[in-house]
């Protein structure tokens, strides 16, 4: 039996966290009565319903595997308890090729309190999607935020192709770590146009960190980058650099709703018309590109459609178009 997902949608617009788990079962669900009820869930918790973008901050975290990001998310979720902010973290991991499931586990790698209700963490398998990211995660990230102050997405970390993120998360946090050659191999990659704060581990190594740290700010320098944020940190007892950490993710989030919200709302629409123009291609192929006069001409449609409609509704209203095309 299919869970009720306008039901579950109207549980998080509520802001009650224990519908966390059952809305992710029902996300990454393939069966037909499933994404049915997903795309229910996903109006109730869509801008429409909520008459605006959802309340809660989405933090994307990505680097190279080695990096730290696990030990470091350990340290901002306690970072943000002792705020008193309530923390969803959706860790993507490579998928296992026997089983298709996650082969990283989530509760082995993020330490916290299992028996705190207000911190709810999930690992989702990539599968065969590219850019880091699992193919529910973006929808996951959404329907969250409407209950939990803070929901962090933590790529799969498999190389420099993940700047999907960037068009999930209203802010991007990349870490690199000193004396790996991270800087310049990013900024080959182009993943370096995308951070929104630029985090070096590992700074109890010292000069090490510094040189590292002085790389980072003068690559941000060469691309006009200047207002991208740097901090240097230490996860290991006690904690360095975590404070000034989370304040600048708190900065950037004060910067985005700024001005009644406007910066915030114009990044989540071009996140959803992106991600809308991704589901349909997956779907369809080059030719349902194409029956639609190509990727700049669906990216106009797109923006003729109601803002405030979910990715479903607006990959519906693609699929709408594809078959008038074939008529």
């Amino acid at each position: 039996m299919s869970a009720d997902g306008a039901g579950l949608g109207a549980r998080l617009r509520a802001r009650d966290l224990s519908a966390a788990p059952a809305t992710l079962n029902l996300l990454e669900s393939t069966a037909p009565g499933d994404l049915e009820q997903a795309s229910a869930l996903l109006r109730e918790v869509s801008p429409a319903a909520l008459g605006g973008e959802a309340p809660g901050h989405v933090i994307g975290v990505t680097g190279p595997p080695g990096a730290g990001k696990s030990t470091l998310l350990s340290a901002l979720l306690h970072s943000w308890r002792e705020q008193r902010r309530s923390v969803a973290m959706l860790a993507v991991d490579p998928s296992s090729r026997q089983s298709g499931g996650s082969l990283l586990g989530d509760r082995a790698r993020i330490e916290f309190d299992p028996t705190d209700r207000e911190i709810f963490i999930r690992s989702t398998a990539a599968g065969e999607r590219l850019g880091g990211l699992s193919w529910a995660t973006r929808s996951a990230a959404q329907a969250l935020a409407a209950a939990f102050d803070v929901v962090v997405i933590e790529t799969v970390g498999v190389g420099q192709a993940e700047t999907e993120i960037a068009e999930v998360a209203d802010t991007v946090a990349v870490i690199v770590q000193p004396g790996g050659g991270d800087v310049l191999q990013f900024l080959k990659s182009g993943i370096m146009e995308i951070p929104d704060v630029l985090v070096v581990t590992k700074a109890d190594l010292g000069q090490v960190a510094m040189s590292a740290l002085r790389d980072v700010n003068a690559s941000l320098r060469s691309l006009g980058k200047r207002s991208t944020r740097t901090v240097a940190v230490s996860s290991l007892p006690p904690p360095k650099g975590m404070d000034e950490l989370v304040q600048g993710f708190a900065q950037h989030w004060l910067e985005l709703n700024r001005d009644d919200r406007r910066e915030l709302t114009e990044r989540r629409l071009q996140g959803r018309r992106a991600a809308a123009l991704t589901d349909f291609a997956v779907e369809h192929g080059e030719r349902g590109l194409r029956a639609l006069g190509g990727r700049r001409a669906i990216l106009a449609l797109l923006g003729k459609q109601d803002p405030g409609m979910d990715v479903p509704a607006l990959v519906a209203a693609l699929e709408t178009g594809l078959s008038g095309c074939s008529q």
